[in-house]
């Protein structure tokens, strides 16, 4: 592998979290990775990030693990941030509404987003709405917090739990939580 596009030393408690921070950072300062992780979350183009994603050894064979570091890798190279944000999912679909979380629509993609039971599926209703979350220029999303949601929404025994924070987060009912999901 290139010096390039060599992974940093995890110095974060949280792979995620290292990942996403590697990914801005390399946004921010070469412009052929950014294009190339624009296109990590259509399946025909997919294959352009995996020397990034191969390199925080993330298995390529498993779709579960892939897909969701793919697809925030498209979203973070598209939005041009320069750090992970703290705005929660359900947060930032309330936002882009005016009523809130008391809007049709919004409440509509939420239960969109809740009604997925895939890794897969969760990832493929997440695009149109990073896309809408840009558009209406919010705050940035939590990326780190998302991709380790999407890393456990394929055990059924936490699933339940990351549907219902990201619940909570649109009707604005936050708790803090006592274990980590």
């Amino acid at each position: 592998m290139s010096e390039q596009t060599q992974a940093p030393v995890n110095t974060y408690n949280n792979r995620a979290a290292s990942f996403v921070e590697y990914v801005i950072g390399r946004c921010q300062t070469d412009n052929g990775l950014r294009a190339a992780l624009k296109r990590a979350d259509n399946p025909a183009t997919e294959y352009q990030s995996w020397e990034v994603l191969a390199g925080f050894k993330i298995n390529l064979e498993n779709e579960d693990e892939r897909i969701p570091y793919a697809a925030i890798a498209a979203t973070i190279a598209r939005v041009k941030i320069g750090k992970n944000g703290a705005v929660q999912i359900g947060q930032a679909i309330a936002c882009c509404y005016e009523d809130g979380n008391n809007s049709e629509q919004a409440k509509a993609k939420l239960r969109r987003l809740l009604a997925c039971n895939s890794v897969s599926e969760a990832c493929r209703i997440l695009r149109p709405l990073f896309s809408l979350i840009e558009a209406k220029g919010l705050a940035s999303l939590d990326y780190a917090r998302l991709l380790d949601d999407l890393l456990w929404f394929g055990h059924e025994e936490r699933q339940t739990r990351i549907k219902a924070r990201w619940a909570q987060s649109f009707y604005g009912k936050e708790i803090e939580e006592k274990v980590d999901a």
